[in-house]
């Protein structure tokens, strides 16, 4: 009989002996760190990176006073600047007028004239009255604003060519009267004797410095007028400037947004095979325009420059007329006389890129159509033969004395100094105009119309005032828009550069245009004007910094997307393999766990 033995099962359990685990679920060895270290250490390595990453790519902006920004421009916005103004009337030969009286009617003519809504630029106005009777016995209102003496104003000194004289005299009654604060402009009315000389003409005459004066005989009788004379004078005037418009446009004057404007004069020999001119500029521009650049020093940085050109004919065409015995242009062809082609102008060398140029071009006709003139629209000749672009410069057609060539080689000479004088007397017309002044010299209004006496500077005391106001008003109104802008430009971009030089450039602006309010409510015209242009300077300087214009900054957007391709992929994976190494960590810890609970139940 076979034998055979029970072999005991080796996955079954007998009593007294140890189980064997189960790997899948069970492990009897504790799980090693090796592998989690490693991968957690590389992840580490990667994650302490990302600061020196970030501040590889940091953008360096240097901080911008943006509630100072905000802050003036609303102030601009809400509240318009003014200037204080100090209106002084003398009344000559007056009898029983009463001045508080006068100074009402006054101040109610001003009001009428400026209206409720004052404009940026307007003047507070302070107004006072003195009443001189025939027997140079004074009253004036109190308190008042200039301590006029009695009797100091002839009526016999208001003569027919006097004005210059009457213009200085004035000026050396009132010259002491500054109101307290701001300038003090004066209108003297004098009321001569029925059947003096100029009968009852009624002479109104404002002068170069800050005074006016108006003669004739009966005023008392016509009260009415003169007080409308009077305040015409000050508003339309003196406030205004004689011109109809007194709001600010967008290019208000030819001055650049650096405060530079340069003076171009070309003189244009169209075919220097008929005669070749040239000119001693030099010396008009130490004589007529020198006067002129410093005057307007505190409006504008003004430099002048001068050149010849030859071969320079014009675009448009020219006709002869029977009549007239002469060539002729009409305004209709205006548009097209520069020629832009041939005219190689912009040639200025001390203007930079936001520098306003000036072209002031005289015109030499060939001999193939000389004597050239302007026919004007009425079918008359221009006086002055010549015409302005605005915002451009202005052109004068220069007519050789004689039109004839005595040979055929050309001829070379120079203008008269007679000549250049009338040249330049044009150009500064012109000037006056592109500045928004009429070139006549005379204001016409409802009541008739006024003398103004022209000055030897191009510009007179009260046109240079209306021009530092309106142009303090301009240059901060640019200055909080510049300002503006580059604050909503800066704040929208998070990642732009900006640098100190940029930074100190807007808080310099900013103290220049609160220095110009400051200047402008204590009636400095001319400081508030320089510091208004500063201003202006500033802030355009700081908004067209190149290094705005840069390319080195980016969103954040741009930055994920050009660094996500070299790190993404690798720290992709390195994530994965810590969580994945993590996971495994865990379960193997559990499985060992679980061993250890099965060996103490056993």
């Amino acid at each position: 009989m076979e034998e055979t033995s029970d072999h005991p099962n080796p996955t079954t359990s007998t009593p007294g002996t140890t189980p064997e685990p189960d790997p899948k679920t069970t492990r009897s060895s504790k799980p090693g760190l090796k592998r989690l270290l490693i991968t957690t250490t590389v992840l580490f390595s990667f994650l302490s990176g990302l600061p020196f990453l970030w501040k590889s790519v940091e953008i360096y902006r240097s901080q911008l006073p943006f509630h100072d920004i905000d802050s003036l421009s609303d102030q601009i916005k809400s509240t318009p600047l003014r200037f204080p103004c100090t209106f002084h009337a003398v009344f000559i030969g007056f009898g029983s007028n009463d001045p508080d009286q006068l100074r009402s009617e006054i101040q109610d003519g001003v009001n009428q004239l400026t209206g409720e809504n004052s404009q940026c630029g307007s003047c507070n106005v302070s107004i006072s009255v003195t009443v001189q009777s025939p027997d140079e016995l004074c009253s004036g209102t109190f308190p008042s604003t200039c301590s006029y003496r009695c009797g100091v104003i002839k009526k016999d000194s208001f003569g027919r060519g006097l004005d210059d004289e009457v213009d200085e005299s004035l000026d050396d009654v009132f010259g002491g009267c500054s109101g307290g604060i701001g300038k003090m402009y004066s209108v003297v009315v004098v009321n001569r004797e029925k059947g003096s000389d100029g009968g009852d003409e009624v002479r109104a005459v404002v002068g170069k410095r800050r005074h006016a004066w108006i003669v004739g005989s009966g005023l008392e009788e016509r009260f009415g007028d003169v007080v409308g004379r009077v305040s015409e004078v000050f508003v339309k005037v003196f406030m205004n400037g004689g011109r109809e418009d007194d709001s600010i446009q967008g290019e208000f004057m030819p001055v650049g947004s650096d405060g530079r404007l340069v003076l171009s004069f070309s003189l244009l020999n169209s075919n220097p095979r008929d005669w070749i001119y040239d000119w001693d500029f030099q010396r008009i521009d130490e004589a007529l325009l020198a006067p002129v650049t410093k005057a307007l020093a505190p409006i504008a940085d003004i430099s002048v420059e001068s050149q010849v050109l030859y071969h320079t004919p014009k675009s448009s065409f020219s006709s002869w007329d029977e009549k007239l015995q002469s060539y002729i242009f009409r305004t209709s062809d205006l548009p097209f006389f520069v020629n832009s082609n041939e005219w190689h102008l912009d040639t200025s060398a001390g203007a930079s890129g936001r520098s306003k140029i000036l072209q002031f071009v005289v015109y030499i006709p060939s001999g193939k159509e000389c004597p050239l003139h302007l026919q004007l629209p009425n079918g008359e000749i221009s006086k002055t033969n010549g015409f302005i672009s605005p915002m451009w410069g202005g052109v004068i057609v220069w007519n050789p004395r004689n039109c004839d060539k005595d040979s055929e080689s050309p001829s070379r000479n120079t203008i008269s100094p007679q000549d250049l004088e009338k040249i330049v007397e044009v150009f500064l017309g012109q000037f006056r105009q592109l500045f928004g002044f009429k070139s006549e010299a005379t204001y016409t209004s409802g009541f008739g119309s006024y003398k103004i006496l022209p000055s030897e500077r191009g510009f007179t005391e009260w046109e240079l005032d209306v021009l530092s106001r309106k142009h303090t008003c301009f240059n901060l109104h640019s200055c909080a828009t510049t300002l503006g802008s580059l604050s909503r430009l800066v704040q929208s971009l998070p990642r732009m550069i900006i640098k100190d030089e940029i930074g100190e450039q807007v808080k310099y602006s900013l103290k220049a245009a609160k220095l110009a309010q400051s200047n402008a409510s204590l009636g400095g015209y001319s400081s508030s004007a320089s510091s208004s242009r500063e201003a202006r300077s500033l802030a355009e300087n700081a908004f067209f910094h190149p290094s705005i214009m840069s390319v080195s900054y980016f969103s954040y957007e741009h930055c994920f997307a050009v660094y996500s391709p070299f790190f993404l992929p690798v720290a992709g994976h390195v994530v994965l393999a810590a969580l994945r190494e993590w996971k495994r960590y865990k379960q193997e810890k559990a499985k060992y766990l679980t061993w250890l609970t099965r060996k103490k139940t056993a």
